[in-house]
């Protein structure tokens, strides 16, 4: 007889639909947040976070880093010294009581000069490095997740436009056809339209062939599989408001990693000149050993140790190895410094001008083709303006919209540069 208690079949029918509810329940919240990703760069960065690989082997090199200054402050190890003298021949026997005498010893070595400390600043200067290579690869990935969504959106955008100026080209053939046929424009009019449609046509399968590579590439950066599906882009990321000045940003250059690896590698050359001119105090070795006679301990012994520098040569050149990375540091130091101040006003300056094109574009340009494109189209129906004119018109709205577009991206692009050139978020 099963012991167990069993419930009714309703309520197990109840049960099984529960469960498979919250299942699905789970599934489909799953899916949404699969869907969803893409949409805005934020969830993108966050995702980057959390499961890239690289970021994580260097955040596990960090942490080993950090480990190591606890190691080179530390006192050496303690020596234990066992000697048993007077060990007969005809009957010889290692128990301490069976030989002539059993010395016991015990010995520390203690650096002066304060070697420990500086030892272990040298190897916090080692840890302060690994911390800014995590940094700039935290920049480097996060740029280029940024640079690859930007890229997502314009070719987004632009297949939008083709698909819109497709419609608006199909419009076109409609009114040719119908001009047509009451003998009031050439056959060579449809022709040409339709031509004008499948250039369009074959530029949507260029730029859907850069979508799924640009799809591909920002999943290599998550570490994700590369056929792994992203949502539609939701919008361009906000730019910065306001930009900052040129001035404001070449004072930021000190916040870039690079900069803050060698300032590093700096203080760990000086604190290791420092250390190697230290090596010539001698340490002390401080002993304690007692003798055991049969069974009683007969003797008590104290010790004072310590090494000669004798050799020089080993020191010397410790002292002009240091003093010389020390000197390469800083001439490192000053060469990035200077190419980071130049690559800071280029990008500056690019932002600048893009903005100030996208502007006119915007407010001018486009507006002005807009309605030279509407005056060519009524010219053309009364007859007043041939079908090339028309296209014409036509090329020179996609023209400008794709220029738009373009110059957005270049504002990004330029924005991203600057992020990266001082280490931060603008």
């Amino acid at each position: 007889m099963n012991s167990l208690i069993q419930p009714p079949r309703s309520c197990q029918g109840f049960l099984i639909a529960v469960v498979v509810g919250l299942t699905l329940s789970g599934v489909a919240q799953a899916s949404s947040e699969s869907i969803e990703l893409g949409a805005t760069l934020p969830p993108l960065l966050e995702l980057l976070e959390r499961q890239s690989p690289e970021l994580q082997a260097v955040g596990h090199e960090r942490r080993a880093a950090w480990e190591r200054p606890d190691v080179a402050g530390a006192l050496p190890d303690p020596m234990f010294t066992f000697e048993e003298m007077g060990i007969s021949r005809d009957d010889p026997s290692l128990s301490p009581s069976g030989v002539g005498s059993t010395r016991y010893a015990f010995r520390q070595t203690f650096p002066i000069g304060g070697k420990r400390r500086l030892a272990r600043e040298v190897a916090e200067a080692g840890a302060a490095q690994a911390e800014a290579r995590e940094h700039l690869s935290r920049v480097e990935l996060r740029r280029l997740v940024k640079l690859a969504f930007n890229e997502y959106q314009y070719v987004h955008a632009a297949i939008q436009i083709s698909e819109e100026l497709q419609a608006l080209v199909d419009e076109l053939e409609r009114i040719a056809q119908t001009r047509y046929r009451v003998g009031l424009a050439p056959q060579q009019d449809v022709i040409k339209a339709q031509t004008e449609y499948i250039g369009l046509q074959s530029e949507l399968l260029s730029l859907e062939r850069d979508r799924r590579g640009i799809v591909a590439r920002l999943n290599g950066i998550l570490g994700r599989p590369a056929n792994s599906m992203l949502a539609a882009p939701a919008g361009w990321p906000e730019l910065p408001s306001p930009v900052p000045t040129l001035a404001e940003l070449q004072m930021r250059i000190g916040s870039n990693p690079q900069l803050a690896e060698l300032n590093a590698r700096i203080q760990e050359a000086q604190r290791a000149e420092t250390l190697a001119r230290r090596n010539w105090i001698p340490d002390i070795t401080v002993g304690t050993a007692v003798v055991q006679m049969g069974n009683r301990a007969e003797e008590f012994e104290l010790m004072l140790e310590m090494n000669i520098p004798l050799w020089g040569g080993r020191r010397s050149a410790e002292q002009r190895e240091a003093a010389s990375l020390r000197n390469a540091a800083e001439a490192r130091r000053e060469a990035i410094n200077s190419r980071l101040a130049g690559s800071i006003g280029e990008a500056w300056s690019t932002l600048e001008t893009a903005t100030r094109q996208h502007e006119l574009t915007e407010r001018t340009l486009l507006p002005q083709a807009e309605l030279t494109y509407q005056s060519a189209l009524a010219s053309y129906q009364t007859g007043s303006v041939d079908f090339a004119t028309l296209l014409d018109a036509q090329r020179q709205i996609r023209q400008l919209r794709l220029s738009l577009l373009s110059l957005a991206l270049e504002q990004r692009v330029q924005v991203v540069e600057l992020e990266r050139l001082v280490g931060a978020e603008l």
